[in-house]
C-alpha cells in the first residue's frame, strides 16, 4: 500500500500544532487558596492556572519578563464560563488584541478558551483590584 502525501503532511502538521506551547505566566500556588476564597469559583470544574500572552509557539519559546498583575474584573457567561479579568503591567489588553484574563471556572463541556470569547461578548463587571503573584511560564493550551 503506497503513502498519501496529503494524508502525510496533514499528520505532520497535527503534530507541529499539538507540540505548540503556550507563553504566558502561571499563578502562584501559594497564593491561589486565598485566591479562590476571595473570588468563589462558580461552575465545578476550578482553573485559576494561568494567564496566556501568545499561544501557538514552538515548545522552545523563552518564557515572557516578570510583571505586575491584579484582577481587575470578572466575567460570566451565566453558561458555564467564569473568568477574572487581569491587569498586566497596567492594562488589560493583550498584544493580540483580546483581554488579559485568567479562566477561573468551567461547567461540563466548556474549555478554558472559551473565555475570550465570552468576555468580548458579554464584557466584564469590575472587582476591587486584587493583587497576583505570577510566575512566568512555558506550557500546553488547554
Amino acid at each position: 500500500m503506497g503513502s498519501n502525501p496529503t494524508l502525510s503532511a496533514t499528520l505532520r502538521l497535527e503534530r507541529r500544532l499539538l507540540a505548540m506551547s503556550v507563553i504566558g505566566w502561571l499563578v502562584d500556588e501559594a497564593e491561589r487558596p486565598g485566591l479562590l476564597a476571595r473570588f468563589s469559583p462558580v461552575y465545578d470544574k476550578t482553573i485559576a492556572h494561568h494567564v496566556t500572552l501568545q499561544s501557538g509557539l514552538p515548545d522552545d519559546a523563552p518564557p515572557p519578563p516578570n510583571v505586575r498583575c491584579e484582577i481587575v474584573g470578572e466575567a460570566d457567561d451565566g453558561k458555564g464560563v467564569q473568568a477574572m479579568v487581569v491587569e498586566i503591567d497596567g492594562t488589560t489588553d493583550r498584544p493580540d488584541g483580546s483581554t488579559y484574563h485568567i479562566t477561573w471556572s468551567l461547567a461540563d463541556g466548556r474549555q478554558a478558551r472559551e473565555s475570550n470569547d465570552v468576555i468580548a461578548a458579554h464584557g466584564w463587571t469590575p472587582v476591587a483590584r486584587t493583587p497576583v503573584r505570577l510566575i512566568p511560564g512555558r506550557f500546553q493550551s488547554t
